[in-house]
Protein backbone atom coordinates (compact mmCIF):
# COMPACT_ATOMS: atom_id res chain seq x y z
CA UNK A 1 0.00 0.00 0.00
CA UNK A 2 1.65 3.43 -0.92
CA UNK A 3 2.37 6.19 1.66
CA UNK A 4 0.48 8.81 2.28
CA UNK A 5 0.77 11.98 0.94
CA UNK A 6 -0.39 15.57 2.13
CA UNK A 7 -2.66 17.39 -0.12
CA UNK A 8 -1.65 19.60 -2.36
CA UNK A 9 -2.65 22.62 -0.86
CA UNK A 10 -0.93 22.00 2.41
CA UNK A 11 0.92 24.75 3.29
CA UNK A 12 3.70 23.11 4.10
CA UNK A 13 5.34 19.86 2.41
CA UNK A 14 5.70 16.77 4.37
CA UNK A 15 7.71 13.46 3.89
CA UNK A 16 5.74 10.86 1.77
CA UNK A 17 7.12 7.96 4.06
CA UNK A 18 5.24 7.10 7.21
CA UNK A 19 3.96 10.29 7.55
CA UNK A 20 2.70 9.77 11.30
CA UNK A 21 6.56 9.71 11.98
CA UNK A 22 6.63 12.71 10.23
CA UNK A 23 3.85 14.69 12.16
CA UNK A 24 5.06 12.84 15.56
CA UNK A 25 8.15 14.58 14.87
CA UNK A 26 7.27 17.87 13.88
CA UNK A 27 4.73 17.42 17.35
CA UNK A 28 7.86 16.62 19.41
CA UNK A 29 10.02 19.44 18.25
CA UNK A 30 6.71 21.91 18.94
CA UNK A 31 6.75 20.19 22.53
CA UNK A 32 10.53 20.64 23.16
CA UNK A 33 10.56 24.33 22.03
CA UNK A 34 7.61 25.27 24.26
CA UNK A 35 5.27 26.40 21.01
CA UNK A 36 2.90 23.42 22.94
CA UNK A 37 3.53 24.25 26.96
CA UNK A 38 2.91 21.28 29.02
CA UNK A 39 -0.36 20.94 30.50
CA UNK A 40 -1.95 22.82 27.49
CA UNK A 41 -4.67 20.91 25.26
CA UNK A 42 -3.60 19.52 21.64
CA UNK A 43 -6.46 21.22 18.98
CA UNK A 44 -6.45 18.85 16.32
CA UNK A 45 -8.53 20.76 13.95
CA UNK A 46 -5.93 23.35 14.15
CA UNK A 47 -3.00 21.12 13.31
CA UNK A 48 -4.42 19.52 10.94
CA UNK A 49 -5.36 22.38 9.32
CA UNK A 50 -1.73 23.72 10.00
CA UNK A 51 0.40 20.66 8.28
CA UNK A 52 -2.15 20.40 5.83
CA UNK A 53 -3.40 16.59 6.58
CA UNK A 54 -6.26 14.95 7.38
CA UNK A 55 -7.13 13.35 11.08
CA UNK A 56 -5.91 9.96 11.04
CA UNK A 57 -1.91 11.13 10.30
CA UNK A 58 -2.42 12.94 13.58
CA UNK A 59 -3.82 10.77 15.81
CA UNK A 60 -1.39 7.96 15.22
CA UNK A 61 0.86 10.36 15.96
CA UNK A 62 -0.54 11.56 18.85
CA UNK A 63 -0.38 7.66 20.12
CA UNK A 64 3.73 7.81 19.45
CA UNK A 65 3.88 10.70 22.10
CA UNK A 66 1.63 8.83 24.18
CA UNK A 67 3.54 6.08 24.40
CA UNK A 68 6.66 8.38 24.91
CA UNK A 69 4.70 10.10 27.86
CA UNK A 70 5.46 13.26 26.14
CA UNK A 71 1.43 13.00 25.56
CA UNK A 72 -1.33 12.69 27.80
CA UNK A 73 -4.80 11.05 26.44
CA UNK A 74 -7.82 11.68 28.71
CA UNK A 75 -10.63 10.37 28.11
CA UNK A 76 -13.63 12.44 26.23
CA UNK A 77 -11.02 14.86 26.58
CA UNK A 78 -8.67 14.33 23.67
CA UNK A 79 -4.59 14.88 23.96
CA UNK A 80 -2.36 17.28 26.24
CA UNK A 81 1.25 18.38 26.85
CA UNK A 82 2.06 16.11 29.85
CA UNK A 83 2.74 17.80 32.71
CA UNK A 84 5.80 16.67 34.65
CA UNK A 85 4.91 16.85 38.44
CA UNK A 86 7.94 17.41 40.85
CA UNK A 87 7.18 13.63 41.83
CA UNK A 88 7.65 12.61 38.31
CA UNK A 89 10.91 14.49 37.57
CA UNK A 90 12.20 12.78 41.08
CA UNK A 91 10.81 9.63 39.72
CA UNK A 92 12.81 9.85 36.31
CA UNK A 93 16.25 11.01 37.69
CA UNK A 94 16.03 7.94 39.96
CA UNK A 95 15.60 5.65 37.00
CA UNK A 96 18.33 7.90 35.19
CA UNK A 97 20.37 7.44 37.70
CA UNK A 98 20.45 3.67 38.12
CA UNK A 99 20.72 3.10 34.37
CA UNK A 100 23.40 5.58 33.45
CA UNK A 101 25.65 4.54 36.55
CA UNK A 102 25.43 1.22 35.25
CA UNK A 103 26.61 1.83 32.04
CA UNK A 104 29.50 4.32 33.11
CA UNK A 105 30.67 1.69 35.29
CA UNK A 106 30.42 -0.78 32.09
CA UNK A 107 33.05 2.22 30.07
CA UNK A 108 35.30 1.91 32.49
CA UNK A 109 35.53 -1.69 32.36
CA UNK A 110 35.40 -2.09 28.65
CA UNK A 111 35.29 0.93 26.72
CA UNK A 112 38.35 1.01 24.01
CA UNK A 113 41.02 3.60 24.18
CA UNK A 114 39.54 5.43 21.16
CA UNK A 115 35.66 5.70 22.84
CA UNK A 116 37.52 7.37 25.97
CA UNK A 117 39.22 9.29 23.83
CA UNK A 118 35.71 10.58 22.22
CA UNK A 119 34.32 10.53 25.29
CA UNK A 120 36.89 13.25 26.49
CA UNK A 121 36.58 15.52 23.05
CA UNK A 122 32.93 15.63 23.92
CA UNK A 123 33.75 16.84 27.50
CA UNK A 124 36.11 18.97 26.67
CA UNK A 125 33.88 20.54 24.06
CA UNK A 126 31.25 20.95 27.30
CA UNK A 127 34.03 22.75 28.95
CA UNK A 128 34.24 25.45 25.95
CA UNK A 129 30.28 25.92 25.90
CA UNK A 130 29.93 26.46 29.47
CA UNK A 131 28.62 30.22 28.74
CA UNK A 132 26.12 29.33 26.17
CA UNK A 133 23.13 27.46 27.81
CA UNK A 134 21.95 26.07 24.76
CA UNK A 135 24.89 25.11 23.36
CA UNK A 136 25.85 23.30 26.63
CA UNK A 137 22.67 21.10 26.96
CA UNK A 138 23.36 19.71 23.52
CA UNK A 139 27.10 19.23 24.34
CA UNK A 140 25.92 17.54 27.44
CA UNK A 141 23.30 15.50 25.79
CA UNK A 142 25.95 14.26 23.65
CA UNK A 143 28.30 13.60 25.94
CA UNK A 144 25.49 11.17 28.00
CA UNK A 145 24.78 9.37 24.51
CA UNK A 146 28.35 8.75 23.51
CA UNK A 147 28.95 6.76 26.81
CA UNK A 148 25.95 5.01 26.49
CA UNK A 149 26.56 3.86 23.25
CA UNK A 150 29.89 3.03 24.41
CA UNK A 151 28.54 0.90 27.05
CA UNK A 152 26.63 -0.97 24.56
CA UNK A 153 22.68 -2.79 25.72
CA UNK A 154 20.73 -1.17 23.10
CA UNK A 155 18.05 -1.47 25.75
CA UNK A 156 19.51 0.17 28.06
CA UNK A 157 19.92 3.60 25.34
CA UNK A 158 16.07 3.32 24.07
CA UNK A 159 15.24 3.13 27.71
CA UNK A 160 17.09 6.17 28.40
CA UNK A 161 16.74 7.85 25.16
CA UNK A 162 12.61 8.04 26.32
CA UNK A 163 13.19 9.22 29.74
CA UNK A 164 15.71 12.03 28.13
CA UNK A 165 12.72 13.09 26.41
CA UNK A 166 10.28 13.40 28.83
CA UNK A 167 12.67 15.18 30.98
CA UNK A 168 12.62 18.10 28.74
CA UNK A 169 9.20 18.71 29.46
CA UNK A 170 10.58 19.44 33.32
CA UNK A 171 9.57 23.28 33.86
CA UNK A 172 13.05 23.21 36.33
CA UNK A 173 16.04 22.02 34.35
CA UNK A 174 18.80 21.52 36.89
CA UNK A 175 21.10 23.24 34.87
CA UNK A 176 18.67 26.56 34.87
CA UNK A 177 20.08 27.11 38.69
CA UNK A 178 23.07 29.31 39.30
CA UNK A 179 25.51 27.65 39.32
CA UNK A 180 24.69 24.27 38.43
CA UNK A 181 26.96 24.13 34.92
CA UNK A 182 30.14 24.80 36.71
CA UNK A 183 29.11 21.81 39.29
CA UNK A 184 28.23 20.07 36.28
CA UNK A 185 31.31 20.30 34.37
CA UNK A 186 33.29 19.35 37.80
CA UNK A 187 31.57 16.21 38.23
CA UNK A 188 32.26 15.34 34.27
CA UNK A 189 35.53 15.73 35.11
CA UNK A 190 35.75 13.76 38.14
CA UNK A 191 34.05 11.34 35.82
CA UNK A 192 36.15 10.91 33.03
CA UNK A 193 39.01 10.76 35.69
CA UNK A 194 37.53 7.23 36.62
CA UNK A 195 37.13 6.29 33.41
CA UNK A 196 40.45 7.26 32.58
CA UNK A 197 41.68 5.05 35.50
CA UNK A 198 39.49 2.08 34.52
CA UNK A 199 37.73 2.41 37.73
CA UNK A 200 34.67 1.16 37.78
CA UNK A 201 33.16 1.83 41.22
CA UNK A 202 33.80 4.94 41.39
CA UNK A 203 32.64 5.83 37.63
CA UNK A 204 29.35 4.04 38.94
CA UNK A 205 29.43 6.03 42.11
CA UNK A 206 30.59 9.70 40.47
CA UNK A 207 27.36 8.95 37.83
CA UNK A 208 24.96 8.54 40.59
CA UNK A 209 25.88 11.48 42.71
CA UNK A 210 26.13 13.23 39.54
CA UNK A 211 22.01 12.65 38.89
CA UNK A 212 21.77 13.32 42.70
CA UNK A 213 22.68 16.91 42.76
CA UNK A 214 20.95 17.31 39.37
CA UNK A 215 17.68 16.65 40.98
CA UNK A 216 18.31 18.61 44.58
CA UNK A 217 19.00 21.76 41.78
CA UNK A 218 16.10 20.85 39.64
CA UNK A 219 13.96 20.45 43.20
CA UNK A 220 15.14 23.61 44.46
CA UNK A 221 14.26 26.09 40.76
Amino acid sequence: MPALEPPPSAPRTLSPRALYQDVAERLRQQIFARELEPGSWIDELKLCAEYGISRTPLREALKVLAVEGLVTMKLRRGAYVTEMSREDVAEVYHLLALLESDAAGEVARHASAAQLAALQALHDRLVKQQRHRDAFFAANERFHVALLEAAGNRWRQQIVADLRKVMKLNRHHSLFKRGRIAESLAEHHQLMQALHARDSKAARRLMKTHFENGLAAASSG
